[in-house]
Parts: C-alpha cells; sequence; structure tokens
C-alpha cells in the first residue's frame, strides 16, 4: 500500500448486512470496485464490501464498494 492511497478495509457479513439495511439497497446498487485493483485487502472475494477512508482537509470520508 503507498502512504497516498486511502485504507481499504473489508467489511464483515454483519457490518456489510448492517450497511445494506441502513441504506435500504442491495450489493448491486453500491459502486463497483475490480478485484484486480491495487488496494483491494488481501483475502477479498467477489461480492465482498469494501470500506475505503479517504482523508480529507476536514476530516476523514468514508465510502463503500462492492468487489466485481
Amino acid at each position: 500500500m503507498h502512504i497516498l492511497q486511502p485504507k481499504h478495509t473489508k467489511l464483515s457479513e454483519k457490518e456489510a448486512e448492517k450497511l445494506l439495511s441502513d441504506l435500504n439497497v442491495s450489493r448491486a446498487q453500491l459502486p463497483k470496485i475490480l478485484s484486480s485493483d491495487a488496494g483491494i485487502p488481501e483475502g477479498c472475494n467477489i461480492g465482498d464490501i469494501i470500506k475505503v477512508e479517504r482523508k480529507e482537509e476536514g476530516g476523514v470520508i468514508t465510502f463503500h464498494r462492492v468487489v466485481v
């Protein structure tokens, strides 16, 4: 991982289900990230949800992607 690369974390199945429930969306409706992306943590499979944390001037911005 490069120092400028945002932190990528794989969500557990329980965390993923809570996120989908809170947002009232399905996995298919989340933005996609390729399984070949350099930032993907080891052990990720297609369909896993990744939390990406990017540091900005005002704090940390968190967004989610589903591995395809």
